[in-house]
């Protein structure tokens, strides 16, 4: 066997191609679309390069020149996990043949160039970006097909990883619900209380006007979450362009913000799930595809919806405003009746709060995903896996 790293276009091209190798023959598969994993490595696309980060992959080839393996490894200045004091560096876009051997040279060969890096441990399997996309493992929920942006594998991964000496730092869980099963009744209650309130108000956002909304988004995600840790402050041009990013597909039926007198409090931000479109286009996303991808929205050819941020600004939470936001939501998805499933994006094991919000749902688990660290000397670092979020409560300050 032998490493090989990726430095010219053909071997990138074989990079990309492995994934859908490995999982070919499932049906359950939806290949990842090229552009967006090519985007990821290339220092015009990625801002984690501009901060200071850097990222290296490779292909494992058998004594026959076939692939076998891919791995990347990556690491960024602002990449930390809550309650972690020592550089961390990544792995992600792993896909190996299910040999031991092979996983073990890929991971020695991530291990060592994060070391020579500075790294002291690493976590995986991640994306080199935000965590919306390809992060975590996949151990349960290969009976269905993948969301948009979520990793999918063979189930034989986990055994790879562990035997390697990686150790679980935080499950993953999705859950999902039938939209036409109906809410518990303490959401309409809570919602009939808001409504009758005076300041208070729910609507969903105006393509329009997307620069109020993005300013309101920011708002609501600096306060709810930057705050934490887990998640670095975002900026208005960020979000201006993930909106014009996300137009073409947008509904903005099902992105809600909750506001009182005014100011924005809480938001409930959900997308159809472009996998349904995108699993015809084998990772390709050209003019032909584009043009296919706008025929089957007017076809109304997709009924999954996915959620891709919720947030309450810390002085309203526990005060019932994510009822309230969700109840309306609901609402008007009960009178278009386009979309019948409803799957949420991955909620951690180190946020109870978030986990509860979507088991008083009625939702049911869907995935589970692991975040697995590995830390180069446990004398100097012992494991511990992450810790839980501390909340604030209503109206206090930190």
């Amino acid at each position: 066997m032998q490493i090989v790293h990726i430095n010219t276009p053909k071997l990138l091209d074989a990079f990309l191609e492995f994934n859908a190798t490995i999982n070919k023959g499932n049906p359950n598969y939806i290949r990842p679309l090229d552009n967006e994993v090519e985007a990821v490595f290339n220092p015009s696309k990625n801002k984690l390069f501009k901060e200071g980060g850097a990222a290296k992959g490779w292909l494992l080839q058998n004594t026959n020149g076939e692939t076998i393996g891919r791995i990347a490894a990556f690491y960024y200045p602002k990449y930390k996990n809550k309650g972690t004091h020592y550089p961390v560096g990544c792995v992600g876009f792993f896909d190996c043949v299910h040999d031991q051997a092979a996983a073990n040279l890929l991971f020695d060969t991530a291990k060592n160039w994060l070391i020579e890096n500075g790294m002291e441990a690493m976590d995986g399997p991640v994306n080199f970006g935000d965590r919306d996309k390809w992060w975590g493992l996949m151990v349960e929920g290969f009976d269905k097909q993948p969301m948009y942006g979520m990793s999918f594998n063979p189930d034989y991964y986990q055994s790879l990883i562990e035997n390697y000496g990686f150790e679980n730092f935080y499950n993953q869980y999705y859950y999902r619900l039938d939209i036409f099963e109906g809410l518990p009744t303490r959401f309409k209650e809570r919602y009939e209380k808001f409504k009758a309130k005076a300041g208070y108000e729910a609507k969903y956002l105006d393509k329009s006007n997307l620069e109020k909304y993005a300013r309101d988004f920011v708002t609501i995600y600096n306060a709810a979450w930057a705050q934490h840790g887990e998640a670095k402050a975002i900026t208005f041009e960020q979000i201006m362009k993930l909106f014009k990013t996300l137009k073409p597909i947008m509904d903005p039926r099902v992105i809600w913000f909750a506001y009182y007198n005014a100011e924005p409090i809480a938001m409930f931000i959900n997308i159809p799930d472009v996998n349904q479109y995108f699993k015809y286009f084998n990772g390709k996303l050209g003019l032909k595809q584009k043009l296919h991808l706008l025929w089957m929205k007017w076809k109304g050819a997709n009924n999954r919806l996915t959620g891709i941020a919720f947030g309450v600004v810390p002085k309203y939470q526990s005060l019932g405003i994510d009822s309230f936001l969700i109840y309306s939501c609901a609402l008007l998805l009960y009178d278009i009746k386009t979309y019948q499933e409803y799957e949420m994006g991955w909620a951690a094991d180190w946020n109870p709060k978030m986990v509860n919000i979507y088991k008083s749902l009625g939702a049911k688990p869907s995935r589970h995903m692991v975040t697995y660290r590995y830390i180069f000397d446990q004398n100097t670092h012992p494991f511990e896996r992450h810790p839980v979020m501390e909340y604030q409560a209503p109206g206090a300050q930190k």
